[in-house]
This record gives structure tokens, sequence and C-alpha cells, in this order.
């Protein structure tokens, strides 16, 4: 008769931080790891940064000084150390509702003053973790709060349906980076993304065009989250009227999808995102 397939239920979150609230964050995620694994979801993804928040600020503020110092150092202080309580958290909602999880992190090495990741976790059904990826090259303003990984996070980890990996923003449209995954016989890919990417750009443009190309290339499922701008981030963000221009149209945009290995985007579900 031959093998049988198995059928696997994705499911990508579409969501805002509780911005620079570590614990509060990770409540809010342990609640949709759990709804969606009571709905019979296999995985689900996560944004990029989704604990405690990204970094995004740096697309309006300066630099130094200002708001984005104090910003820097609450980033920082609500960090996420893996493992840590609230990678032990992340854990029990996984294990609770028997799923994968990728979620986005930014990570803080135990003991340091201010070494900082941007990173994803991986954590299976049964609440183990299962590795991490640390994004290889920090992009525009993460580059003044996150180091850069080394390459050794570049890898797929085994769960009860196939092969799982994930990437990070600009990192789904870097070949050689895609190349490794696709080497490794992904099955599930998850791509994380920002709330924006500030400026012209339209992160909802660049992740179609991105999509459909890494699921044809992987021959794999992937799933599109991305974080949600808010009425609270662009009053923090925009130091002027002419600064609320690209994000006001942006405000509560979602930007989740789940593309099939042929390049076609799965409907969307009728119920609003969160």
């Amino acid at each position: 008769m031959g093998d049988e397939l198995q059928t696997v239920k994705l499911a990508a979150a579409q969501a805002a931080s509780v911005f620079l609230d570590r614990e509060a964050t990770v409540e809010k995620a342990c609640a949709m790891i759990r709804e969606a694994g009571a709905n019979g979801a296999d995985i689900i993804g996560f944004p990029e940064g989704f604990i405690p928040a990204h970094p995004a600020w740096y697309g309006y503020l300066p630099a130094a000084g200002g708001k984005s110092t104090p910003l820097a150092r609450a980033l920082f202080q609500n960090a996420v150390e893996i493992p840590g309580p609230a990678t032990e958290a992340l854990s029990a909602a996984c294990r609770d509702g028997r799923i994968t999880a990728v979620i986005g992190v930014c990570e803080k090495r135990a003991g340091t003053n201010g070494t900082m990741f941007n990173t994803q976790l991986f954590i299976g059904p049964d609440g183990e973790i299962l590795g991490k990826h640390q994004k290889l090259a920090p992009t525009v303003g993460e580059r003044l709060v996150h180091t850069g990984g080394w390459g050794d996070t570049l890898t797929t980890f085994p769960t009860p349906f196939g092969n799982v990996s994930g990437l990070i923003c600009g990192e789904n449209s870097n070949p050689l980076a895609v190349y490794v995954l696709l080497a490794m016989n992904t099955v599930v890919h998850v791509a994380s993304w920002p709330p924006h990417f500030g400026g012209v750009r339209s992160m909802q443009d660049t992740i179609m065009v991105v999509g459909p190309g890494l699921a044809r290339t992987l021959c794999g499922f992937v799933i599109n989250s991305g974080g949600i701008v808010t009425e609270e981030l662009i009053d923090l963000y925009a130091a002027t009227d002419a600064d609320r221009a690209h994000p006001e149209p942006l405000k509560d945009l979602g930007s989740a999808s789940i593309i099939g290995p042929s390049g076609h985007r799965a409907p969307r579900p009728t119920a609003p995102g969160q």
C-alpha cells in the first residue's frame, strides 16, 4: 500500500508584543500556543523578536540619547535567557498544547551586561527545547543592540512530522542560508518578520515576493509571521508628523501567511488576527 502521508496543521501568529514587557509577552505567547494546540495545530510560528519586542524604533529615533537609550536599556532588562524562567513557561505551554513552537526572542547571555542576539527559539511538543537560531547578521538599527551569530545555529530540528527550520527577516532571501536548510530536508520553515521595516519599504510586499520563491526552493511549507504596528508604537516612534506618515497606514495591518511548496498562499482564515 505504500507510505501513508501525514496531515500537518500550521499556524502563523499575527500579534503585537506587550511592548518591552517580557513576562506579559510570554504570558500572551503561552496563551496563543495553547489556543493553537487546542485547535489542532502541529506548529505555530511567531514574529521576529516577539519577546519582548523588536527594536524597530531605530528606523525613526536617533541612535543614541533621547528615547533610544532608555528603550535599549529596557530591551536588555526584558531580554530572554535560554534556558530560563521565560523558556520554562513557553515549554509548559507547548507541552500542554502538544505543539511545536518557533518563537522570536531577544536573547541575552546570562551573566553579561549587554550581549544580545536576535534569536528564534524552537520548542517541541513535549516541551523540550530543540535548539535555537541566532540571526547571522543584524540589519540596520539592530546592529546597535544585537551581535551576529556565527552560523553554528543554521540547521533544522526534528519534529514528529519532519524537520523544521527558521530564518529571520532578510535571511529568508539569503540564497546560501536557504540552500543549507534545503540540503537538510526541511519540511516546514518559519520566516519571522518585524512589525515594519521603517522608511518607505513595504514589509508586506517583501514577504509576498520572498515567501513563494522560498517555499518553491525549499520544496516545503513556509509560515510567515510578522508583528503588528499599534497606536502605541506609532506614538513612541514618531518624532514628527512626517514620521507618522509611514507607520499610520500600517496600523493593525497583518502580514501572516502560509505558503505551500508550489508557491501558492493558503486562504486566510475568516477570523480576525490578534
